[in-house]
């Protein structure tokens, strides 16, 4: 490793989950210390102690401004600053279609998925306009991009956090502090478990890879170095080209079936 976070601090939101724990491992290896926030205390815990002594744990319902600034003050106490604010953290929505969506866990997944992004990119500003600048990354998600049909509230708040994070890189590039976001796609993760995502892969996405949260943490990483020093306002698609188009094979297939025999 090329220890390219060395004396950087960092808060990863959502941490004990699978994009949250794989980025923290990797900006440990990279030099940096982490601290992992997150609800569930159990695994929250769990997740700290298997990573070693430069990560720390602060229990955090990122819905709560309260506790997001918790967490800010406690990565400055305990490590001793705070550079690197990964807004990670996230829930899914109803899997209804819009006509038969009651959209009761709206609040919810709006408080969990956008007010915990504005919130937490707040507090973590504000720390670091007034220490030398920092870098801000939010995780939104292919469903922010493109739309499609079911999950609305989810899509929707994605779509969210896409136009947060460009607007919040305007605002906050005075101070230089950086904003980017992470969009996945297509990666076995616990919201998304109870689809099949080798057969979505193979109907969807141009590469036909099975991504993992190791491709994620890698793009984080990026956005967070200073390899990333110019880069403010993007959205990062981590998704085997899924947002550029249909596979190939996809596009023969429709070809073939929508072809007049001569």
């Amino acid at each position: 490793m090329t220890q390219e976070l060395a004396g950087k601090v960092a808060v990863v939101t959502g941490g004990a989950g699978a994009f949250g724990r794989a980025t923290a491992e990797l900006f440990v290896q990279e030099g940096a210390a982490v601290v992992l926030a997150d609800v569930d205390l159990e695994r929250g815990e769990q997740v700290s102690a298997d990573l070693g002594p430069m990560v720390a744990f602060q229990p955090t319902d990122v819905a709560d401004a309260e506790d997001v600034q918790r967490v800010v003050d406690f990565a400055v106490d305990h490590f001793g600053g705070l550079h690197i604010m990964f807004n990670n953290a996230g829930v899914g929505g109803s899997f209804r279609r819009l006509l038969d969506d009651d959209l009761a866990d709206f609040q919810r997944v709006m408080a969990v998925n956008v007010y915990s992004v504005m919130i937490g990119t707040q507090r973590a500003a504000r720390h670091m306009a007034e220490h030398g600048g920092g870098v801000i990354i939010n995780t939104t998600s292919i469903g922010g991009i493109n739309a499609g049909a079911g999950v609305t509230t989810y899509r929707l708040s994605k779509a969210a956090i896409v136009h947060f994070t460009r607007c919040a890189a305007i605002e906050l590039a005075e101070h230089g502090v950086r904003v980017n976001c992470v969009a996945p796609a297509h990666i076995p993760t616990a919201i998304n478990a109870n689809y099949d995502q080798a057969e979505i892969v193979r109907l969807m996405q141009p590469l036909q890879r099975i991504g993992s949260p190791g491709d994620v943490a890698n793009a984080v990483l990026y956005l967070a170095t200073d390899r990333a020093a110019q880069v403010t306002g993007v959205v990062l698609p981590v998704d085997g080209g899924t947002t550029a188009g249909a596979p190939a094979h996809r596009g023969r297939e429709v070809l073939a079936r929508a072809t007049r025999p001569t």
